[in-house]
């Protein structure tokens, strides 16, 4: 019985080498792959600015400070999402206010962050859960009339469109990841793209150090200020050139998730217990989620049958301990994000995933859930 893997990089032979060539070159930062992805990144999303940083935390991050939260400003995210949402908000000494999500999609809903504005909100954070897109024009619109900064997390949202625009081109910045299972990799690594000039100086400055000029601007070696207190979120060259070669690729990569995600939902198409996420031309498909009551024995099965599958995510943020602490947060309160980490299996989706193991997959669990009736 062969192995299925949750995940598998896209990547090639050319370009292993290629990092390989980096590395023996001994230019391992600041070098011109991280200039070529970063245009590649603008290129693709049609942002005016792409700023490579270490992870999308980090972008998150700097999209908070340069967005001058601080403490007693509140900033709506989704109870449904990665910790590293609500932290980005939470190191600026913001308080982050979580909000409920949509059933299918874990999507924040404009419904859902009117409920939780106050005097004190700053900011929302929205977060394209699994590469869906989320009702971001609505939400924009609000915002701007709000004068409210909206803020995307793009984390799963590489090749995510709204209206023929790539996500991430609505807030004020939108961040991306580069982690290994994510549609592109640089191993660690994400970028921040932004239209605004600047907000891009500002993340430009904080990612490094708060130095006022790049290296290659310098008249004189050493020749530099520092005007602000920043961070060290650079990403490496050899980073940035596996991602480059990967980005350039990607449409093909899209095409194929686009192509098993509806292979996976005609093989669900008259199994009862299972409900999955929505079919969009939009979504970049980082995962395809689908739904189960009995997730938990579920995921047994698929194990014993060694196929990879993950769970994005199974407890909500209001119920982790760091947040339920320090701010008394009820579960019920948060009843579509409960649901949807109880229920949520997301199935492997990647380019190199053969129709004959989608099909294998769908059928261990049609089998299983009819078997368990």
């Amino acid at each position: 019985m062969k192995n299925i893997k949750f995940s598998i990089s896209n990547i090639s032979p050319t370009d292993i080498k290629l990092v390989g060539d980096i590395l023996k070159s001994g230019w391992l930062t600041h070098g011109k792959f991280t200039s070529l992805f970063e245009k590649e990144i603008k290129k693709f999303t049609g942002a005016k600015y792409a700023i490579s940083v270490s992870s999308c935390t980090a972008g998150l991050h700097l999209s908070c400070l340069a967005s001058g939260f601080k403490k007693g400003d509140e900033i709506i995210v989704p109870a449904q999402t990665h910790t590293a949402t609500a932290h980005a908000v939470e190191y600026t000494g913001a308080k982050a206010i979580f909000s409920d999500v949509e059933p299918l999609t874990g999507n924040i809903t404009l419904k859902e962050i009117k409920k939780r504005i106050t005097k004190k909100t700053k900011g929302v954070i929205i977060v394209h859960m699994a590469g869906h897109p989320c009702e971001v024009d609505k939400i924009l619109k609000f915002c701007k009339k709000n004068k409210i900064i909206l803020i995307e997390d793009c984390a799963h949202a590489v090749g995510t469109f709204v209206k023929n625009k790539h996500a991430g081109n609505f807030g004020i910045s939108g961040s991306f990841s580069f982690y290994p299972t994510k549609q592109i990799t640089t191993g660690e690594g994400g970028a921040v793209i932004t239209n605004d000039k600047k907000f891009y100086e500002k993340i430009k400055k904080l990612k490094a150090f708060g130095i006022d000029t790049d290296i290659k601007d310098r008249k004189k070696q050493g020749d530099y200020d520092v005007k602000s207190l920043g961070f060290n979120y650079r990403m490496t060259d050899f980073q940035a050139a596996l991602g480059f070669k990967q980005l350039i690729k990607y449409k093909s990569n899209l095409k194929k998730r686009h192509l098993i995600a509806k292979r996976y939902i005609k093989n669900f198409s008259r199994t009862e217990e299972i409900t999955h996420m929505p079919y969009s031309t939009n979504s970049s498909f980082f995962v395809f989620q689908v739904f189960c009551k009995k997730r938990d024995e579920l995921l047994k099965k698929l194990k014993k049958e060694k196929i990879g599958v993950s769970v994005h995510y199974s407890k909500q943020l209001p119920k982790m301990t760091y947040y339920k602490n320090k701010y008394n947060l009820k579960a019920k309160n948060f009843i579509n994000a409960n649901d949807y980490g109880n229920t949520n299996i997301s199935l492997p989706i990647y380019p190199k995933l053969k129709s004959i193991e989608v099909d294998r997959i769908c059928k261990i669990i049609k089998n299983y859930l009819t078997y368990e009736k």
